[in-house]
This record gives C-alpha cells, sequence and structure tokens, in this order.
C-alpha cells in the first residue's frame, strides 16, 4: 500500500478525519478526536504509526519484520509498520482497522453505542 491507498481506507472509515499537524510532513487521521493513524510523508521508509492494545503490540512485532516501536509515541502502545517490508495490503488494513477499533474502545459509552451498537 502507498499513502494515498492509506489515506482512502483511512477516510472510508465512519468519522475519520484527516489533518496535518504542525510540522507538516505527516498526516494525522482521527476518530472522534483522537488519532489512530500517522502517516510519514518525508520518512527515509514510508511507514505508518498504528496504536495497539500492549499485549497486540507485542504480537505484531514478534511476528514482523516490517514493524517496530515508534519511539516518537509511547512505545508500549504504538508501532510503526513499514510499508515495503513483508506486510500485506490486507494484513496492513487489518493493523489499521485495529488501531481505529482501540481508539473507539476508549471512548465514553455513549459515544461508542454510535460505533459498535452497544
Amino acid at each position: 500500500m502507498n499513502a494515498e491507498d492509506i489515506r482512502d481506507y483511512c477516510l472510508s472509515l465512519k468519522n475519520t478525519t484527516e489533518s496535518l499537524p504542525f510540522d507538516d510532513v505527516s498526516l494525522v487521521f482521527k476518530v472522534e478526536n483522537k488519532m489512530y493513524l500517522l502517516i510519514s510523508l518525508d520518512a527515509v521508509e514510508a511507514n505508518i504509526a498504528v496504536k495497539c492494545d500492549p499485549e497486540q503490540a507485542e504480537i505484531l512485532r514478534d511476528h514482523y519484520s516490517a514493524v517496530e516501536p515508534a519511539y516518537h509515541f509511547n512505545k508500549k502502545y504504538w508501532n510503526n509498520i513499514y510499508l515495503n517490508r513483508d506486510m500485506s495490503d490486507d494484513e496492513i488494513k487489518q493493523w489499521i482497522r485495529h488501531s481505529y477499533h482501540e481508539v473507539i474502545r476508549k471512548l465514553p459509552k455513549k459515544i461508542r453505542e454510535e460505533y459498535t451498537g452497544e
């Protein structure tokens, strides 16, 4: 996947918004004003940062050479996925969805109901 494909996929997820942070070298995707994905636009190697629960973050790192802790965030919860390594487009989408749902899972119940039908 390239950055444009990832952008299109993120924007297809319910209530996703896109913004350029203060540095103008990355795209940030949020749901309910909470970030779930960052695309580094100026990186030497194309990558995205995704949010994971700690257990999933460890599994992700152990299973894929394309994944490393995101040192510019809380590395316990955030991982960089390098797009030109060993992950398929479907696997990348799976981790984007995981990150998106990880944010939704932590929303107040009344807001979360809109996404999960709880």
